[in-house]
């Protein structure tokens, strides 16, 4: 047998890989890389080979090839921090200072836990003559020594992004010693990444009480408090970050973060605007700026700020897709041009890549070329959907689950549970169903506030479920059975606490958060005071404007033809359901209706919730609140029918919407 035949169809590629490897440690590069010319045949995009070879090709003073091995492993994985630390040990090999200097700083801002990156930088430091730099690189070298080699193992691994591998070191380790302040914090971060932020509140809430002074865990703390939308919490955690280095620009970002989160725009903007003065290149300040100025309407400013932001990084999809996504822009030529060939250029990073398909699919749009645009919008849903692990089934069961449980009975059982409180207000139905429209006309009235899509009730049914939900048998909602009235009340009075930052002291406010349609019945048991109201459109426009829609977050169900269709008939299931469980519990707002007989339908939601009729909800366009979704500069305009037959000019491509949508094309009038 040949080396260039010695991976068998019974060895892994990642036995061969560790095989090789063994050779190359063992001092066997010319033999390693010779025995690496099959693999790489068969896997010429393996990062761990390529990293290998360059390793190889470097020992044996194959410099130029090492190099341009790393160039094709760069193409492939930019960020790979052992790639750019190769190339440093490369440059150091050549003698080459700055190009070492420059690679080997890449190699520790990816990933700080670098031992040889801090050592070599330490020598080419004292080389060039530079004390300070060289002690910097020598602090954080030590500052690794002093940690236990697996938790400096797991952490290089994590930044790397083999999350499965870091997670099974660090969590063994921790078994074997007990709590670990940093082994705590990267096991925390782990789950950040795996979006199970309520371990991690947990884990680095304890590492910053056994540790106070442990800074970097009180970042990360105050980061998974944003993302649990604690921003309150978060807010005092990032004002000691900031007590202690004023300056710091991580810091400073993170408070105009939970500024935003508070409603607190004009701050915000002034924490951005004081970072883009440090820091006039930085693209993400400049797109974060351009959101706050669209949410209070500032639009000529919020489009020079998304201008900017892609002047300062002419492939940020984000900052096209935001200037697409304010739904009044109009792209020049100039500026489709260019973003046909970011979008076309290769390897565009995924998400700058879905990004400049949706917004050429809306320039294209709006020029009238209806074929090229949706073949940008397919090309997105395609890309975002294949990225997903979005699973249609579980709503299903989900909604099976409610109808079987959350019956007329089972309410009846528990009359009068729950907070008396009459304050909240819900909109709920689908995206881009007009729940902003409403939303506009009932924060236009003087006792009403107008929020944002508020998280908590989302958050209350992850409490609900076990660490580790069985998606197919999930606890909730069966779980309702098993609270008391006592546990409801306290559901509905902690849900008013929670939301209590984002009020101003009327007496009613909104929660617009549309997916709670699917946890109607446990806002009933938590609130049945509170008014809900269903916004619905009518199926075809309101699946096509999900389907050109690209989400933040979450909405996982709009990238298909056939999630979307699927979602929005389980939508019409459940809301029959709780037509029938909780009769008059919910008022349902058509869309077209609102476009038809605006005074009418302002006069009705106000009945539904109680409220006097005023003018001002009817002139809802003259508001200068804030409103924080795709919608925002369409409700800051009188109304308009435009929007309702644009799915006609797709018809060609969307027979199979209608097909997939089945009777829902009718029944949702019913």
């Amino acid at each position: 047998m040949t080396t260039q035949t010695l991976l068998r169809p019974s060895t892994s590629l990642e036995q061969e890989i560790a095989r090789l490897r063994q050779l190359a440690d063992a001092g066997r590069h010319g033999e390693a890389l010779e025995q690496m010319r099959a693999p790489l045949a068969d896997f010429p995009e393996n990062r761990d080979l390529l990293l290998l070879a360059a390793i190889c090709q470097r020992y044996l003073g194959r410099i130029d090839e090492a190099l341009a091995t790393i160039e094709t492993l760069e193409a492939l994985q930019p960020r790979y921090s052992l790639m750019h630390q190769e190339r440093g040990l490369c440059h150091v090999a050549r003698k080459d200072a700055p190009a070492a200097i420059d690679a080997l700083l890449r190699a520790v801002n990816v990933n700080p836990a670098l031992p040889m990156s801090w050592r070599m930088l330490e020598g080419v430091y004292r080389l060039t003559g530079d004390a300070d730099n060289a002690a910097m690189a020598a602090s954080h070298r030590a500052v690794l020594a002093g940690l236990p080699g697996e938790v400096v193992t797991a952490t290089s691994l994590f930044s790397d992004g083999d999350l499965a591998p870091a997670e099974q070191i660090i969590r063994a380790f921790l078994l074997r010693h007990g709590n670990h302040p940093e082994a705590m914090r990267l096991l925390a971060k782990i789950g950040m990444e795996h979006d199970i932020h309520d371990d991690a509140e947990m884990l680095l809430e304890a590492v910053v009480q056994m540790t106070p002074d442990h800074t970097p865990a009180r970042y990360d703390y105050a980061r998974c408090l944003v993302a649990r939308h604690k921003f309150v919490a978060a807010r005092a955690q990032t004002g000691r970050l900031l007590a202690a280095e004023p300056l710091n620009h991580d810091y400073r970002s993170l408070a105009a973060t939970v500024a935003v989160g508070l409603g607190e725009h004009e701050q915000a903007i002034t924490l951005y605007r004081g970072l883009l003065t440090d820091l006039p290149d930085w693209p993400d300040v400049h797109l974060w700026h351009g959101h706050a100025l669209k949410t209070i309407g500032r639009l000529p400013e919020a489009i020079d700020a998304y201008r900017a932001a892609a002047a300062a990084r002419a492939d940020f999809g984000d900052a096209y897709w935001s200037l697409a996504n304010l739904k009044t822009y109009r792209f020049e030529a100039e500026e489709i041009e260019r973003m046909q060939a970011e979008e076309a250029a290769p390897p565009p990073v995924l998400d700058d890549r879905i990004q400049l398909c949706f917004a050429l699919g809306k320039a294209f749009e709006d020029r009238g070329d209806f074929a090229q645009s949706w073949r940008y919008y397919a090309q997105g849903n395609a890309l975002r959907r294949a990225d997903s692990r979005y699973r249609a089934d579980v709503l299903e069961t989900n909604t099976r689950r409610q109808i079987e449980i959350c019956t007329t009975a089972f309410f009846e059982r528990r009359a009068g549970w729950g907070s008396s409180a009459p304050d909240p207000i819900f909109i709920v139905g689908l995206p881009r169903s007009g729940s902003t429209l409403l939303e506009q006309i009932l924060a236009s009235h003087s006792a009403v506030e107008g929020t944002q899509e508020l998280p908590d009730i989302q958050r209350y049914v992850q409490d609900m479920q076990d660490r580790e939900p069985d998606l197919d048998n999930p606890r909730y909602p069966g779980a309702l059975a098993d609270l008391d009235a006592a546990q409801f009340r306290a559901l509905g009075e902690t849900f008013l606490a929670d939301t209590r930052v984002y009020r101003t002291g009327k007496p009613f406010f909104i929660d617009k958060m549309p997916n709670n349609f699917r946890h109607i019945g446990l806002i009933h048991l938590m609130l049945p005071n509170a008014r809900i109201i269903d916004a619905r459109r009518e199926p075809m426009a309101c699946c096509f404007s999900n389907l050109k829609q690209l989400f933040a977050n979450g909405q996982e169900f709009a990238y298909s033809i056939e999630d979307i269709a699927r979602y929005y008939r389980t939508y019409l299931d459940l809301m029959a359901h709780w037509d029938t469980a909780l009769p008059g519990r919910v008022l349902r707002v058509q869309h077209e209706d609102v476009i038809d007989d605006l005074e009418g339908s302002v006069r009705r939601l106000l009945d539904h919730c109680g409220l006097d009729f005023e003018p001002g909800c009817v002139d809802f366009h003259k508001s200068k609140r804030s409103v924080r979704t795709p919608s925002s500069e369409q409700v800051r305009q009188p109304i308009f029918r435009d929007g309702l037959d644009q799915w006609q000019n797709y018809a060609p491509w969307l027979a199979p919407l209608r097909a997939a949508l089945g009777d829902a094309v009718e029944r949702y009038r019913d």
